[in-house]
Parts: structure tokens; sequence; C-alpha cells
């Protein structure tokens, strides 16, 4: 093979490599919000779809002409770390009612290609209000146009709708503010990724609260598995068993072996399992680290994931690697109490620092948020009334250092 041969087959490992690590971080990649990474994963697309089927079992949806990537992520276990979040500086996540509303706006976006905001959101009141199970949407309150707002940002940042002209800021100070607006129905559609949709799974909308576990359960159902039948094949157990491992691996900070079960267990300390896995961190760029507990993926360039710890970039980031510094020193973990009175002493140790919690109960909102960010890390847990820290903890434990004339 000529070198210019060998360029490009490296060149198209790389690429793919930095194709699966960008999707994995950012699912959904619009042409507009990111034209470099939309060109990167149009281009491989191919390979990139190929590795994702064959490791996950996940749909790599791909429209050039329309603009942007989908890859529609499945787990079996909703994920509470990755909200959606309000694109003002706090970025606090979504409550019940912005969610709510999100939902109601990406149904009333479906029913034309051009909307203004004040259209939408007499839409939005009209669904509300002939809803029995909803809280009507009151465009006169501006808690309730501030929600709005937030959901409308959300889709923007998506690229689910495109601002013509105006501000939807401007909607929160008055309900009369001109906004014009592009949709994208295929892609509204798209934000949803599940195999099943709502509307097939059957439930009235009274049994929806009671049967919450189970609508979700058969929301995610995936047939190719065997799901739902009396037996599964071989061929599906197998698969089931590769994607599954996959899924954790890539999607999870952490792949604790105590979160497998016995036949995952078999499956990633056998031979197959061993160079699945090991071939399919390669092939996506990463370093592989096995350790007696579980593995660890290491992203050199740092780009496959939408969050990093450690992160000074925020107060919850930053408290978080302090009391996970007393965490390490106390195996047998920390009641809340105690994790109060600790962050009682670093508030006051930095005075000048974490100025939004030094108000009531301050001390308990930055302990409830660092551990927050600690377990959607899976650093810590808590059991029994107290926390302790994972194994993945002791990556960021305090060393002692020594100097070469100490050593001697």
């Amino acid at each position: 093979m000529s070198n210019l041969a060998n360029q490009l087959v490296l060149a198209e490992r790389e690429d793919v490599a930095k194709g699966i690590r960008i999707l994995l971080a950012t699912p959904l990649i619009t042409e507009k919000l990111a034209p470099d990474a939309f060109d990167l994963v149009r281009k491989r697309h191919l390979p990139i779809t190929k590795w994702f089927e064959y490791h996950c079992g996940w749909r790599l949806i791909v429209e050039p002409r329309l603009g942007y990537v989908r890859l529609a992520k499945i787990s079996r276990d909703p994920d509470h770390t990755h909200p959606a979040r309000r694109a003002r500086s706090g970025r606090l996540p979504f409550d019940r009612r912005r969610y709510t509303l999100l939902c109601v706006i990406a149904a009333e976006l479906l029913s034309g290609p051009v909307t203004t905001i004040g259209l939408l959101a007499d839409r939005v009141r009209q669904a509300t209000a002939a809803d029995p199970w909803l809280d009507q949407f009151d465009t006169s309150s501006r808690t309730e146009r501030m929600a709005y707002v937030d959901a409308l940002r959300f889709l923007e940042s998506c690229g689910a709708v495109d601002t013509i002209d105006g501000s939807t800021d401007s909607y929160v100070e008055s309900r009369e503010a001109k906004v014009l607006y592009r949709v994208d129905a295929t892609l509204v559609v798209r934000l949803l990724s599940a195999p099943n949709g709502p509307s097939q799974l059957g439930l009235a909308p009274e049994a929806v609260g009671h049967q919450w576990p189970e609508a979700i359960s058969r929301l995610v159902r995936e047939t190719r598995y065997g799901e739902g039948e009396s037996s599964a094949s071989d061929v599906q157990r197998n698969l089931w068993l590769r994607h599954s491992v996959c899924r954790k691996l890539f999607d999870e900070p952490v792949l604790y072996r105590a979160d497998l079960n016995d036949e995952q267990r078999a499956y990633v300390t056998s031979l197959t399992g061993r160079q699945v896995l090991q071939r399919a961190a390669e092939q996506a760029g990463f370093l592989l680290e096995e350790r007696a507990e579980g593995y660890l993926l290491v992203d050199p360039d740092a780009m496959a994931t939408d969050r990093k710890f450690p992160d000074d970039t925020s107060t919850a980031s930053v408290a978080a690697l302090l009391l996970l510094d007393v965490l390490n020193a106390v195996p047998l973990g920390l009641t809340i109490e105690q994790l109060h009175t600790e962050a009682a002493e670093l508030l006051a140790r930095f005075p000048r620092w974490a100025k939004t919690f030094r108000g009531d109960d301050g001390t308990g909102r930055l302990v409830s948020d660092a551990l927050d960010v600690l377990t959607s890390f899976q650093l810590v847990t808590r059991t029994g009334g107290r926390v302790r820290t994972l194994p993945a903890a002791t990556r960021y434990a305090l060393a002692e250092v020594r100097t070469t004339e100490e050593k001697s």
C-alpha cells in the first residue's frame, strides 16, 4: 500500500473516532450550529453508523439536505443527571412546568412551517385548556411567560425552531412581543429518542402517574432482543449482552462490575467480550482502563462528554471536589449533617466564594448541589443515611508529595 493510501486510511480512522466521540457528547448536531462537526459526521457517516449499530444498537440518522445528524440513544434506565436546562446564566434544570410546556409546544409546532411567538402561545393556551390533566397556560403571568420562553429557547438550541425576526427573550417582558419562527417539523419529531411512541402505549391519562415505571419501560422496549416474548433466542441474548454492556461503558462515566448482572459479568470477562470492548474503545479513540472494580474510558482529547470533572466553571463542581477530598479520607463515609458542617467550614474559609449559597440554608443547598455532581459522575453513593465514595473517587484522592531531600 502506498504512503498516500496509508495516510488516507489513517485520516479516515481519526475522523471516525472523532465523530463517534462528538456524537457521544452531542447526540444532535445541526449544520447551522456546529458546521464542522456536522460536516465530519456527514462525510464519515457510513463507518460511524456501523460502529454505533454493532456495539451499542443505536441508530444514527443523517439528513444532509435537512442539515442535522441525530444519534438515537436508548437506555432502559432513565438518566436524571442530564436534565434540560434553562438558557439563562444560572443554567437551572427544567422543572415540571417547563417540561410540560416543552411537550405541548413541540406538538403545536407540527401544525405549520412558520409561526409567531404570539400565535404559538395562543395554541398552547388552547391546548392546555382543553386537557383536564394540565394547568392552563396563562400568558398574563410573567412566571408562565418565562417558563414558555425557556422551553422555546431549548428548542432553538436544538435547531428545531429558528428565529427569523425578533428575540424570544422579549416575550418575558411583554406578551405583545413580535417574534417570527421557522419550524423544522422533522427535527421536532426526532427529538424524542425512543423506539415506541407515547401514543402507542395505550395508557389512559389518569393511569400514567400510577404506572409511570411501566410506561417508561414500554416506551424504551426493544423487540430485537426478544423483550415481551416468552423466550429469547441465543442470538438475541448475545446481541443484548454486547449492546447493554457497551451502552453502559460508552454512555456512563464508569462501568462498575457490581452494576452488571451475572450474564453481563461473564460476558466482559470472556475472551470475546474483552476483545469487543478493547476494539470498540480503540476504534473510538479511547484508552480503556480495566480495574478489579470495573472499567473506565479515557478520552485524551476530552471531547466525548458534555460535562467534565474536575471543573471550576461552577460553584457546585468546585464544592464537589472539595467535599470529595473529605470523603476520600473517611472510608466509612459521612452523614449529610457532617457534610453540612464541612460545607460551613468551606464557606467560612473562603469568604468571597459561593456568594449565592450564603443565605438561608446555604450550606444545605451547597451540599445538595455538590452531591448531585458527585453522584452523576458515579463517584459517591448514598446508603444507610451516609455518603460513601465509590472506587473511581480514588483517582481524585490527595497524594503526599515528597521532595528529593525528603526521600534521601
